[in-house]
């Protein structure tokens, strides 16, 4: 390892390292999932195995619990200095990505090992899509081709959520996003009560966009100002591609035959209407949303997973303290 360091780039920002080096660091965990319990966080159409959480996610966790560690011992520390004893606020984990890219998956099992260590047992996870305006806003505004693009997200009120978090409100409550029927669901909240870990997961949470879809608005606080930590989950654009189209094949045959289902309309296409529609959404939504507003946030990440083809994790990034 000593070795790996010396020849870092100097001027490179991160530390690099392969697989086989990552997995290094953490050679015995104290924990893991079984398979059972990895089928109930894999995502749809992604092959994450107990090995990829061993020689991955088990460094990765054991490194956010140091920083959360330090985090804790810092507080009691200015509590001391202070007189004072305030309540520790959350820990907050930012994690972005494209579409299709599995950071719904990462988030998922990132929840479920960080819970297992004993000094931060409360791991809540929350995802911007409930952030997402209703499709009736969008549809008023001419966004609806638009979703997922900042300006389609209530970003004030994203904002106000993360401010409410960090000053240690008791209870912050969120709106709640169903993907059966594409929109907000009304009178629905999920509650957050104070935990140890906080990660928040979408596809804008680095993103500095320049408003929030209401004229004239230019925020001053950003929603990774809130984060103690940040992941930034990558692949090459061919491959998040691909993984899309299998996705919308399988939704095809699955969450589509549901009558209820947004879209539900695409339940009945053969399999080359189905990669022809998921292609064209691809090329004219998710594409261009990618390149313009999340891609160009990736080196504003603490840490980068890199995927290969296979989903599986082939180099990490880690910015220098």
């Amino acid at each position: 390892m000593i070795t790996k360091l010396a020849n870092e780039t100097k001027f490179s920002p991160f530390l690099t390292f392969t697989r086989e080096e990552w997995r290094e660091l953490c050679e015995v965990p104290f924990h893991s999932l079984s398979e059972e319990e990895l089928e109930k966080l894999r995502g749809l159409n992604e092959t994450i195995s107990l090995k990829e959480i061993q020689e991955i996610y088990h460094p990765l966790s054991k490194l956010l619990n140091l920083y959360v560690a330090a985090t804790q011992e810092l507080h009691k520390s200015t509590n001391t200095f202070l007189g004072s004893n305030s309540e520790k606020v959350p820990y907050v984990i930012g994690i972005a990505g494209s579409v299709a890219v599995g950071k719904s998956t990462t988030a998922r099992v990132l929840q479920a090992l960080l819970a297992r260590w004993p000094n931060h047992p409360k791991v809540d996870l929350v995802t911007t899509d409930g952030f997402l305006y209703p499709n009736a806003v969008l549809e008023k505004r001419g966004l609806m081709k638009r979703k997922g693009f900042p300006e389609s997200y209530d970003i004030r009120r994203l904002i106000q959520f993360l401010a409410d978090i960090k000053s240690g409100v008791a209870e912050v409550a969120c709106p709640v996003y169903s993907h059966l029927a594409y929109d907000i669901v009304p009178n629905e909240r999920q509650v957050i009560r104070r935990p140890d870990i906080l990660i928040v997961e979408g596809l804008n949470v680095l993103q500095v966009a320049s408003g929030d879809g209401e004229p004239g608005y230019a925020p001053k606080v950003y929603v990774s100002d809130f984060f103690d930590f940040s992941i930034y989950v990558d692949a090459d654009e061919s491959d998040i591609e691909h993984w899309y189209v299998e996705r919308f094949k399988l939704l095809r045959n699955t969450a589509f035959q549901n009558p209820n289902s947004y879209f539900h309309r695409y339940a009945g296409l053969t399999d080359p209407e189905a990669v022809e529609i998921a292609r064209h959404i691809w090329r004219e939504i998710n594409y261009v949303n990618l390149w313009t507003n999340i891609l160009p946030t990736r080196n504003r990440a603490r840490l980068i997973m890199t995927k290969s083809s296979d989903h599986s994790v082939q180099t990490i990034k880690l910015r220098k303290l």
